[in-house]
């Protein structure tokens, strides 16, 4: 038989806190009408003087978290210990739903933090990314040069097949782009050169222009900004899609290596691939500054080479083709870490595609940056 729940005040003598009468069943059934009474006692009883549970009846988990709500898990705990009367299956209940809600603390009404404090934690949110990205990629490089000197002594080993495969991608395929994009640039730095260094007579130094900077910036690093934005995203997206079919694990489950089967194949062919593309971006790029020193300064082929053959030394050719191989070896293992970043999911693969593309052209830039700063102060 089912008897009201009820919460009756006493007033305990030599104190002025009031004392409980706790009676009748604490069930889910009762709990609309008892939670409005705990509400308005919880402020003003503090720590009761005396609180009696012997008329306690019915208990389940809503009563006995209203009961701790009330009185507070530490007491509650003492009182389900001391209270005479009580069944042993509510002292139970009662200190096992006090000690479950002991961590749980009241939800506080936090202040909305100023414009100031946001924008520095924003900061601080990218600085920590940007820290966690660089030690995984220098993680990554470590593993992938381990993996490279394991694999050099064991020729049987070497995924050639694979190879060829990603070198026609990566290098066959990229031919007619990157020649006609740096033929195209070639050209526009010719004609910039030749309208500002006509107003100082200087037009012949147009020849020059050109090839101190195809030979030394523009060839590699127009090519590796290509490479970075077309195969560094199809290596995320490849290895990517194969960690969301969860092809990897199983290449795992094999026992064979990830990184020996998808990752040193194209490491090995954006090493051989871009060094040939580099040196493509730079005879292109001349070829595109000859052919407006022939239409616009009538420099003829001839006087062109032999511009070039006097005034522009082997070391510049050198300088670039010396960072093409850095770069090449920076985009594969960025493409490559980015897809085995990837989860189950289709916007995972978008995602980190974006972002090897974004890191690979970051990099290839700040590393340029840092050579030309360092050769320039070499007298390189």
């Amino acid at each position: 038989m089912s008897t009201a729940p009820y919460i009756t005040q006493l007033q305990a003598q030599g104190t002025d806190a009031p004392g409980l009468q706790i009676g009748g069943d604490w069930t889910l059934a009762h709990y609309a009408v008892l939670e409005p009474q705990v509400r308005a006692l919880r402020e003003r009883v503090g720590a009761p003087a005396v609180v009696r549970l012997e008329a306690l009846g019915a208990l389940d988990t809503a009563g006995a978290a209203l009961l701790v709500e009330l009185l507070g898990s530490r007491r509650l705990d003492e009182l389900a210990t001391t209270a005479p009367g009580l069944a042993a299956e509510r002292r139970a209940l009662l200190q096992a739903v006090g000690r479950a809600m002991a961590g749980v603390s009241q939800p506080r009404t936090t202040r909305r933090p100023s414009t100031l404090r946001e924008l520095l934690g924003h900061i601080g949110e990218a600085v920590e990314g940007l820290w966690q990205l660089a030690v995984a990629l220098l993680g990554f490089i470590g593993l992938t040069l381990a993996s490279i000197v394991a694999l050099l002594p064991h020729p049987r080993r070497w995924r050639l097949t694979a190879l060829a495969a990603h070198l026609e991608q990566s290098g066959l395929n990229a031919l007619p782009i990157v020649a006609l994009l740096t033929f195209l640039v070639g050209a526009v730095v010719a004609f910039l050169g030749a309208t500002v260094l006509a107003g100082y007579g200087a037009s012949l130094y147009t020849v020059n222009l050109v090839a101190f900077s195809f030979l030394r910036e523009f060839g590699v690093l127009l090519t590796a900004i290509l490479m970075a934005g077309r195969t560094a995203s199809a290596f995320t997206a490849q290895i990517g899609a194969m960690q969301a079919n969860e092809e990897i694990d199983a290449i795992r489950t094999l026992g064979l290596s990830p990184l020996e089967l998808l990752v040193l194949p194209r490491v090995f062919a954006l090493l051989i691939a871009l060094p040939i593309l580099t040196f493509v971006a730079m005879l292109s790029g001349i070829l595109g500054g000859a052919v407006v020193c022939a239409l616009a300064l009538d420099i003829g082929p001839t006087m062109y080479l032999s511009i070039l053959q006097e005034n522009i030394a082997l070391r510049h050719f050198l300088v670039g083709m010396a960072k093409a191989p850095l770069f090449a070896f920076l985009i594969a293992v960025i493409g490559c870490l980015e897809g085995f970043k990837v989860t189950g999911s289709t916007q995972s693969v978008g995602e980190r595609t974006t972002s090897s593309v974004v890191q690979s052209i970051f990099v290839v830039i700040l590393l340029d940056a840092l050579a030309a700063l360092f050769l320039m102060e070499m007298g390189w």
